[in-house]
């Protein structure tokens, strides 16, 4: 064989390899597909086959309408009214831009408007209309019908926006709604309730609009719509409706709250009134106050910078979060510790009571009522100083700070409002953490007498004051204070009452609560708040309360020559009627001087509304 037969047999084998080896793979190839066709087919068929089922389908979330807020008496602190919008449904528009172009020339549309129109329009995936302008005018409707039809997909919906009747009055309580932020996104994923706020766009900021969010909110509906390869609907496979949310009923009196914020008159300060029977709030009151609409659509620049920087703090919430010092409104809690001691006995009395040294420091009580036969009635009625400086260096911090945690001072009441503020209860081991440095850790005695007649390092919201004043008037029973009264259910009208809860109890001797209050009582008829309320037509208990902003230093005291910012504020806690109490209180009006009066005329303003608006006026003796 030739060696050109032998290279002609060594091409045909090696083509005859390649070959099979072509073959083989093109069998794998044919298998590899057959494989996945066969997984695709049957395998994967279900998980396809829902695939291409969402992608025909669409779902478009309806939103529910917000439960209403309503006061004591059923009148609307938040509700929902209707109002017209400009909608546009993208699915039905060629050219978005140029639409909304040509509307801003009809109505006004700010670049707020387009961009809230876009973030909607990108939650609802194109489904739907979406407002461009809400709140519009009865002028800006007519214009827009005038020329409705140059705008095919455009129309004009009455819509449901939150409103607050009683503006200023109950900002603070009710709260107010702000749009959902990223903070609020964050919260709702962690929470798992993204998709129960789809198309939502407001959500409760503060007060009850946040405290009870999941109970206003209601139950998102929504529309099942086939849609074609363009992403537009089709026509609707399935609707389930949104259910509304409930409506809240609070303990709270509108006709009250309006009457405080007006008696305050702009001046800084709080209100708070709880009924001890059952721990329900009346009314609570921040002054100056803020108007919750403002909150609504976004606060402008110039609003933003009038809020929050005033010197007012119209935003802060003073009754819940405002922490000062008690002043004499600690002492009939001190009181009540000496008798509970032992270290005192009611009618227990003490001469030369006009002074009191102490570490080589002279502390005068120069009132004629405090010099001599000074017994815990009349410490209280008159409230002697020099009386409680000697309790409190008896019983020493530790004795007092324990007593007063018992009561709730230093923590929370547990209000069912947000961020209430603990106040501070000084105690030895409160001042080794609140300090770093060691020679500052260390209690003083002098501190001691501070804390006996309520300054120093003592400071407590007014709603602290008046629920531990309501403790003592219900014999060391705890309730803690409540602003929900009830729920109504939007479906079937079902009204679900809350009562008060009792969080505890605190052992206190009836005899030495009587005493207390019988001072108390005596204060307002001849003490030292005796003018302020002569001539009620009810009988009440009392406690004026000045309070020091910034320490002396030994010096005198002049109001006249003081900044307004660094004067003393204005204490004042009461309950009444005296024999049957049926609200307790505490008023606070910053910088306002003594207690006897700016405070206790304040209250006596207060409560003349209050019984004159409630049948019977309560009158008793005393306790």
């Amino acid at each position: 064989m030739t060696d050109r037969g032998l290279d002609s047999e060594a091409v045909v084998s090696r083509t005859r390899r390649r070959l099979a080896v072509l073959v083989v793979l093109i069998l794998a190839g044919f298998s590899g597909l057959l494989g996945r066709l066969h997984q695709l087919q049957v395998r994967e068929h279900a998980r396809f086959q829902t695939l291409a089922e969402d992608n025909r389908q669409a779902f478009v979330p309806i939103v529910p309408h917000r439960g209403q807020i309503l006061d004591v008496h059923g009148e609307a602190l938040a509700r929902n009214v209707r109002a017209y919008t400009l909608e546009i449904d993208p699915a039905q528009v060629r050219n978005l831009d140029d639409t909304i172009e040509r509307l801003s020339r009809i109505v006004t549309i700010e670049e707020s408007d387009r961009k809230r129109f876009l973030r909607q329009m990108r939650d609802q995936r194109g489904l739907g209309s979406v407002a461009i302008r809400q709140h519009l005018t009865d002028e800006e409707v007519a214009r827009f019908v005038a020329w409705k039809f140059a705008f095919p997909g455009v129309e004009v919906q009455a819509r449901l926006f939150r409103e607050y009747p009683q503006g200023e009055a109950t900002a603070h309580v009710v709260g107010y709604l702000g749009r959902i932020n990223e903070q609020d996104q964050e919260r709702l994923e962690a929470e798992g309730l993204t998709g129960a706020y789809r198309g939502t766009d407001y959500i409760g900021k503060e007060g009850i609009e946040l405290q009870y969010e999941t109970l206003l909110h209601g139950t998102t509906g929504w529309e099942r719509l086939e849609v074609n390869a363009a992403g537009r609907a089709v026509r609707r496979l399935d609707r389930r409706e949104a259910v509304s949310g409930k409506d809240l009923v609070l303990t709270i009196d509108a006709r009250l709250q309006r009457f405080v914020l007006d008696a305050f008159a702009g001046r800084r300060g709080a209100f708070v009134a709880l009924d001890p029977r059952d721990g329900s709030v009346i009314a609570m009151v921040s002054s100056p106050s803020f108007d919750p609409k403002l909150f609504l659509d976004g606060l402008s620049q110039a609003d933003w910078e009038r809020l929050a920087l005033s010197e007012d703090r119209p935003l802060f919430n003073r009754a819940l979060r405002g922490t000062y010092p008690p002043g004499s409104t600690f002492k009939p809690f001190m009181a009540t510790l000496g008798l509970t001691s032992g270290k005192r006995q009611p009618g227990q009395r003490f001469d030369r009571q006009g002074m009191f040294e102490y570490s080589g420091v002279k502390l005068y009580d120069k009132k004629s009522s405090c010099q001599s036969g000074v017994d815990l009635h009349r410490a209280l009625t008159f409230s002697c100083n020099v009386y409680f400086y000697t309790l409190g260096n008896e019983l020493g911090i530790d004795a007092i700070s324990s007593f007063m945690s018992k009561l709730g001072f230093g923590q929370r009441t547990g209000i069912d409002l947000p961020n209430e503020a603990p106040g501070v209860l000084p105690s030895r081991e409160w001042k080794r953490q609140r300090f770093k440095k060691a020679s500052q850790q260390q209690w003083f005695g002098g501190e001691t007498l501070s804390t006996s007649i309520g300054q120093g390092y003592n400071a407590y919201t007014p709603l602290k004051m008046a629920h531990a004043l309501s403790i003592l008037v219900n014999g060391g029973v705890i309730r803690k204070p409540h602003v929900l009264a009830a729920t109504i259910d939007p479906v079937t009208g079902e009204r679900t009452p809350v009562s008060g809860e009792v969080t505890g109890f605190v052992k206190l001797d009836p005899a030495h609560v009587d005493a207390v209050l019988r001072a108390m009582v005596d204060g307002a008829r001849i003490g030292t708040s005796a003018r302020a309320f002569a001539g009620a037509a009810y009988s009440v208990g009392g406690k004026t309360g000045t309070a020091q902003v910034f320490s002396l230093q030994g010096r005198k005291y002049d109001p006249s020559a003081t900044d307004e910012d660094l004067r003393d504020h204005s204490w004042y806690i009461a309950f009444a009627p005296a024999d049957e109490p049926r609200i307790v209180a505490a008023i606070i009006v910053e910088n306002g001087g003594p207690g006897g009066r700016t405070a206790a005329p304040l209250m006596r303003q207060i409560f003349d509304y209050y019984f004159s608006s409630h049948e019977g006026s309560g009158e008793g003796d005393g306790r």
